[in-house]
Order: structure tokens, then C-alpha cells, then sequence
């Protein structure tokens, strides 16, 4: 299960890029050209929140239930000074948190908006944010942190 889980948690990622990058690139035009935010947008905008939050589920079910954690939290002293036990014990999961909740704000605060044009460019200003930190919390192959492979597979 916990294999399934982390390749599915490996695929999702991809998802929830592409949708996040959508939403900015899509609120940043209605923003700039004073275009009406309609119901693909609010859809697009609960989606992204939607789906960053099953990637959260999936991921912190990942944390709870990973031996290499366990042993992180364990032997802290020790395990944080080895920069991927750290990166995968600490610093991924606070920031994926972090990104998640800046995206949260982010759409409940552009739902509350009074014009479509604070609408979009609330929603193009936090989920900027949200992108970028995601960005830096990802393992990726180039990471001096903790690399991983681009596609997990079982």
C-alpha cells in the first residue's frame, strides 16, 4: 500500500502543477484584460485548492507511516544533520503545509473578492506564492537537498 500510495503522491504532483500553473496563468490574463470571473474560474479555483489538499492527505498518510521518518524522529539529533533524512523528516512536509495553507487563503480570500478583478489577481498573487514555495519543497532530481526520479514507478 505504502508503494502505491508514493508513486500515486510521485504522479499527483504533476497534476497539481499543471493546475496551479493553469490557475496563475488564467487569473493573471483575467486580472491584466479585466475579463468576468465566471464559473470556470471558481471551478478552477476550487479544484487547485481541492486537489493540493488530497496531494496533503496522501502525503502526510506518507509521513505517518514511513519507517525513515520514524527513525528521523528518533534519532533527531543525529538524523538532522543528513540533508535528505532532514529534507524528507522536516523541511518537505512544513513547506508542502505551508504552500497548502497560502493556497487555501488564497481562494477563500479571492471567493470573498467584490470585483472579478481583485478576484484574479488575489487569486494570481497567492497562488504565485503558493507555486513557489511548492517548488522549492519538491525533491527533484537536481536537488542538492534530496533527490528523487522525475516518475516514480511500483
Amino acid at each position: 500500500m505504502y508503494i502505491f500510495l508514493l508513486t500515486i503522491h510521485s504522479l499527483l504532483r504533476w497534476l497539481v502543477l499543471a493546475i496551479l500553473i493553469y490557475a496563475i496563468v488564467r487569473s493573471f490574463n483575467g486580472w491584466m484584460t479585466g475579463r468576468k470571473f465566471n464559473s470556470s474560474d471558481n471551478l478552477l479555483r476550487l479544484g487547485t485548492a481541492t486537489f493540493t489538499h488530497i496531494q496533503l492527505l496522501i502525503g502526510t498518510w506518507l509521513y505517518l507511516t514511513n519507517n525513515s521518518i520514524s527513525q528521523f524522529l528518533h534519532n533527531f539529533k543525529v538524523e538532522v544533520h543528513h540533508s535528505q533524512a532532514r529534507f524528507f523528516g522536516m523541511e518537505h512536509g512544513l513547506l508542502m503545509l505551508i504552500a497548502i495553507i497560502v493556497l487555501t487563503i488564497g481562494s477563500v480570500k479571492a471567493k470573498r473578492e467584490s470585483t472579478d478583478k481583485e478576484k484574479f489577481r488575489t487569486m494570481a498573487i497567492w497562488f504565485i506564492i503558493g507555486l513557489f514555495i511548492i517548488l522549492v519543497a519538491i525533491p527533484w532530481p537536481f536537488s542538492p537537498f534530496a533527490s528523487k526520479p522525475w516518475f516514480r514507478t511500483f
